[in-house]
């Protein structure tokens, strides 16, 4: 009963959960396959050097033909927080909204369980279903090196742990929205729509001179959009994302109690 729920919302996820997670290793790894036929390509430098706003919409930091500036341009950037994001928000918005429409949350409310510690599980499954997509990512760059893909293991993991949080944070966000609306639909859509407004910011701020201030709104910034496979994950980027996440993952409690459960 202490982990019940966790366990049968993981197991309802679980392939989809495993699948991304193939999807993403098998993605990565032709990235990385591909990285000795461009490494020595001048004009993907030129590319991105000569237009800054191209740079920054594909996530080029620094040389595109560096081992940071391709994974970042190929995965870091876009496509892992995108599957992450898939896969939390999903998840986020079915935890609560989505069984309150599916008359399954009735039943079970009835457990004897408080809302808080029903939270909580549904809170560790949206840990657990974040983590495999990044983790696949991690090991197939590292066995990657052979491919003469040399990256420091500390900022990798670093990078990889900012875009599993990032799924985290906003999968408390659908958590909290669908809590409070009690519509699946209305936790996506919003919470789709601001990671969207997120990412825009990260990638536009060093372009555009008005939005570069608000670059420190932006959740993807601190994640993945401050060059963190180059530097590592800072302590302040990994304190705002952590957080962020306990602070929404609060609120969704507060709103889950008060919920009228149908």
């Amino acid at each position: 009963m202490r982990t019940g729920i966790a366990r049968l919302d993981l197991l309802l996820r679980r392939r989809g959960t495993i699948g991304y997670a193939l999807g993403m290793a098998v993605y990565v790894f032709v990235i990385v396959a591909l990285y000795p036929t461009f490494k020595d390509d001048a004009s993907l430098n030129q590319l991105t050097g000569g237009d800054s706003t191209v740079a920054a919409l594909v996530g080029a930091t620094g040389s595109l033909t560096s081992p940071a500036g391709w994974l970042n341009a190929n995965i870091y950037a876009n496509f892992l927080p995108l599957v992450v994001l898939l896969l939390t928000i999903g998840y986020g918005a079915s935890a609560i909204a989505g069984q309150d429409e599916d008359g399954t949350l009735g039943l079970i409310v009835t457990l004897p369980l408080s809302r808080r510690r029903i939270l909580t599980q549904k809170a560790v499954t949206l840990v657990a279903v974040a983590v495999p997509a990044g983790l696949a990512t991690v090991l197939v760059v590292l066995a990657g090196r052979g491919f003469g893909l040399s990256l420091g293991t500390g900022h990798l993991i670093g990078a990889t742990t900012g875009a599993t949080l990032l799924g985290i944070d906003f999968g408390a966000l659908a958590l909290l929205v669908g809590a409070l609306s009690g519509s699946r639909a209305i936790a996506l859509g919003v919470t789709s729509s601001l990671a969207a407004a997120s990412y825009l910011v990260s990638s536009l701020a060093p372009v555009t001179h008005w939005v570069r201030p608000l670059r420190f709104e932006s959740l993807f910034y601190w994640a993945v959009g401050n060059a963190q496979l180059r530097t590592g994950l800072s302590v302040t980027s990994a304190a705002v994302l952590v957080g962020f996440a306990a602070v929404t993952l609060g609120a969704a409690v507060k709103a889950f109690e008060r919920q009228d459960v149908h």
